[in-house]
């Protein structure tokens, strides 16, 4: 066994390198694990989706809030971040703060499958597949005919793609039949 007692002199030496190994780890069993976007794949995306002033990005997973930024700066969009690793939390809400984006971004902490988005004009995600097939039922159900949905890399399962580009994948809620026959 290896004997760490030189390395350590308490415990609570131990737990900053804890709570970095599991915010690391953790959040792959929500929803994926932390891989930042290019700036270069987030101007895509956010192009491809036309967000403009008039919109309301959610960014599901935001991570270290650089979709966020980019969406208000270069937007000037509204935009809502959900995270649920404390770390990268904290993280947005200073980054935030030191931008002087507090009226236009705002930083929710919590599990993304528990967040009403149905305020989002725009969905952007980065998730593992199976946080998609499961999150895909609840844009379905919240979000109304025309909202857009970009996911970086992975695709949903049976959301019909309108465009790709790159690893940007474009997806549009469109109304179901039940709902255009009744019409």
């Amino acid at each position: 066994m290896v004997d760490f007692s030189g390395y350590f002199k308490s415990y609570l030496d131990v737990l900053p390198i804890l709570l970095i190994v599991i915010s690391l780890y953790w959040t792959r069993i929500i929803g994926g694990p932390w891989v930042p976007s290019s700036i270069q794949v987030i101007y895509r995306m956010l192009d491809m989706a036309d967000v403009g002033p008039d919109d309301t990005v959610y960014d599901l997973g935001c991570g270290d809030g650089r979709i966020l930024v980019a969406a208000a700066k270069r937007y000037h969009a509204r935009a809502v971040g959900v995270e649920i690793d404390p770390i990268r939390y904290l993280w947005c809400q200073i980054l935030i703060s030191v931008l002087g984006l507090r009226n236009q971004v705002q930083i929710i902490f919590g599990n993304l499958f528990n967040l009403d988005i149905s305020g989002a004009d725009v969905v952007v995600c980065y998730l593992m597949p199976d946080a998609l097939s499961k999150l895909e039922k609840k844009l379905k159900t919240e979000l109304e005919p025309g909202k857009r949905i970009v996911s970086n890399k992975f695709t949903f399962p049976t959301l019909e793609m309108v465009k790709k580009d790159g690893n940007a994948i474009l997806y549009k809620i469109i109304p179901n039949h039940s709902e255009i026959n009744s019409l």
